[in-house]
């Protein structure tokens, strides 16, 4: 590893800083509709098993599955049809006998004296008799009383993100308000002259903000709240004024400023502001410039300017500190296995991540880098679903070698 890099913190431990100065916030009670993507503050134990009752799995007939011993096509078992049982029925009070059968719909109560149910498909129905052309297995297309969840099981555990199925989950044990963290409010603070926000003239020298609005959105989808200030030039005093009026906020996000420059002046306004800064400068590319502080509970992310360092650093630190803000315990985006398709020419030192696109092609996950990797190239992080990860101590990787990749926009899968 080059000397330059020794004094720089890696990936690996920069995150566990970062996760280890986080504090889950306090609970709060929403309504279900508003739950998917929080995070459960409790676990939530079954009050009621589900099914509630035996059930049906298909339309058909329920019967004795001993009636139909020896059934074919040729030679049906023939069972006289003693009544019909929709979905919602509660007060069926027959008995099945030897050669009877209840016309019966996918969800109704399984008779009693039933112990199976033939599909509609293998059977024809003439004059109040059916004509059962198989032999019918004993418990078949039944669906018991407790065989999804029974009462007093752990159904969800704290720290779990809710799902839509979990949603249903919740709604099965006739649960409408859920106890979850709260979500932090993320302010955002553009900083450098040469940023001009949407709707703005601008003069020669200087481009639009985009990762204020890269951010916005990132922080939206870990369900945290965004709190867009604007931006603060090259001044120190509105620097320091930008970011005391964020601390009000429960995380602090600053995009450019936190490199060597002359008029680099958000480190020094940081700690100003009575911060700590416990992480500077980290072995990675891109995203070397990124800054990790902390004062009380308030969390503060100095990101680098270009918009790719933007967003990786982000996905890699501050999404990790947003999900432990909001009580998760899983932090992780999805790593897998990948062919490499490109040859990729690396440098020794820093932990590369780079753009890539994956497909999965006969069982087989491939991955291709998006083109050009220079940190401002936004396009390439656009269409990259994932990002293709060389450790710090490898050189360059040839065509054809195994990688890992991170998957960054994986709901496809």
């Amino acid at each position: 590893m080059s000397r330059s890099y020794e004094s720089l913190t890696s990936v690996e431990e920069a995150l566990d800083i970062i996760v280890r100065s986080v504090r889950s916030l306090p609970q709060e009670t929403v309504s279900l509709f508003d739950a998917e993507g929080r995070v459960l503050s409790s676990d939530i134990i079954a009050t009621t098993e589900i099914p509630p009752f035996h059930n049906s799995a298909m339309d058909g007939y329920a019967l004795r599955a001993l009636d139909t011993h020896g059934a074919l096509r040729d030679n049906p078992a023939h069972l006289t049809v003693i009544d019909e049982l929709q979905a919602g029925a509660f007060d069926f009070e027959k008995i099945l006998g030897e050669g009877d059968a209840v016309r019966i719909m996918t969800g109704a109560p399984i008779p009693q004296g039933a112990d199976a149910v033939v599909q509609f498909e293998d059977t024809e129905e003439r004059d109040g008799v059916v004509m059962v052309y198989r032999q019918v297995a004993k418990n078949e297309n039944i669906r018991f009383a407790g065989e999804d969840i029974s009462k007093n099981s752990k159904i969800l555990s704290a720290g779990d993100i809710i799902r839509p199925a979990d949603m249903g989950l919740l709604a099965s044990q006739n649960i409408a308000n859920v106890a979850v963290h709260r979500a932090p409010e993320v302010a955002i603070i553009s900083t450098g002259d040469e940023i001009v926000d949407i709707g703005q003239p601008m003069r020669p020298g200087q481009i639009r903000n985009s990762n204020a609005y890269t951010l916005y959105s990132e922080v939206r989808r870990c369900r945290a709240k965004p709190r867009y200030l604007g931006i603060t030039g090259d001044s120190k005093a509105h620097t320091v004024e930008m970011l005391r009026d964020a601390m009000s906020s429960n995380v602090i996000l600053t995009t450019g400023g936190v490199s060597m420059g002359k008029y680099d002046y958000v480190k020094d306004a940081v700690r100003e502001l009575g911060f700590s800064i416990l992480v500077e400068n980290i072995r990675m590319k891109p995203g070397k410039p990124c800054v990790f502080g902390k004062k009380d509970d308030i969390l503060f992310f100095g990101l680098p300017g270009n918009p790719v360092s933007t967003m990786v650093s982000f996905l890699q630190f501050v999404r990790p500190a947003l999900l432990r803000c909001m009580g998760a315990t899983h932090l992780e985006k999805p790593m897998l296995d990948a062919v490499l398709e490109d040859d990729i020419k690396k440098k020794r030192g820093r932990k590369h991540f780079i753009r890539g696109f994956y497909t999965i092609r006969d069982g087989r996950c491939h991955v291709t880098t998006t083109g050009p990797q220079g940190s401002g190239i936004l396009k390439s992080m656009s269409i990259a679903n994932c990002l293709i990860i060389i450790p710090e101590d490898q050189g360059d990787v040839p065509a054809g070698s195994m990688v890992t990749i991170q998957l960054i926009r994986h709901e496809e899968m």
